[in-house]
């Protein structure tokens, strides 16, 4: 006879994944316990294995949980309409948004992969490319000089990337700059630099001394 869930299944559930997040954020995958998990999760090992088989299965549900509602809400932000710009715009908000709320498994995600088997590793990665293709396609779009080529559309996504994914290790939502603004400034720095007028007067002043 199947076993019947109780009322408050999916509710603990995701307690676990967000206790395991915090868990593995602060002392790393490897170095958490089983007995670590239980403690973290206010549960015996007998509950936490009636959720989950091995320590590797929670840590494949909360990347493939977070992976997939960064893609859920990437989508809708997509989905709203307006100008590429305003798209790509609402893109970023959204990713930095997500991140801010859940540093812990941004951390766990950027770290502990390799820990998963080769299947599950693959099956998280499959997902990030739908979520690096959304954004590379709206690079492309808003590209008007033709700058992204075969050979540098990856660097310019993944210098993107780089702005966006790595706040955990120093950015505070709670502080004098919030997500929304945060991902504002990413995007006007990305897409027209810090100092542009600058870097023409030097281009200029290079192309002089050369003549």
């Amino acid at each position: 006879m199947a076993r019947t869930r109780s009322e408050n299944y999916d509710g603990i559930y995701l307690g676990i994944l967000t206790n395991a997040a915090a868990l593995f954020s602060a002392q790393g995958y490897m170095r958490s316990s089983i007995a670590d998990l239980a403690d973290a999760c206010k549960l015996s090992r007998g509950a936490l294995y009636h959720y989950f088989d091995s320590k590797e299965a929670i840590l494949f549900a909360i990347l493939d949980a977070h992976v997939r509602e960064m893609i859920q809400r990437v989508e809708a932000a997509v989905a709203e309409g307006g100008s590429t710009l305003t798209q790509f715009r609402n893109v970023i908000r959204t990713i930095v948004e997500v991140n801010a709320k859940s540093p812990h498994e941004q951390r766990v995600l950027i770290h502990d992969l390799p820990f998963l088997n080769e299947h599950e590793q693959q099956a998280i990665k499959n997902l990030e490319r739908q979520l690096v293709d959304i954004v590379t396609d709206l690079l492309v779009r808003l590209d008007a000089e033709g700058k992204i080529v075969k050979r540098t559309k990856k660097i310019y996504t993944m210098i993107l990337f780089g702005i966006i994914n790595f706040t955990y290790t120093w950015y505070d939502p709670k502080g004098g700059i919030g997500p929304k603004e945060f991902a504002d400034t990413a995007v006007e720095l990305f897409l027209n630099g810090f100092a542009p007028g600058h870097a023409a007067k030097s281009v200029l002043a290079n192309r002089r001394e050369k003549a």
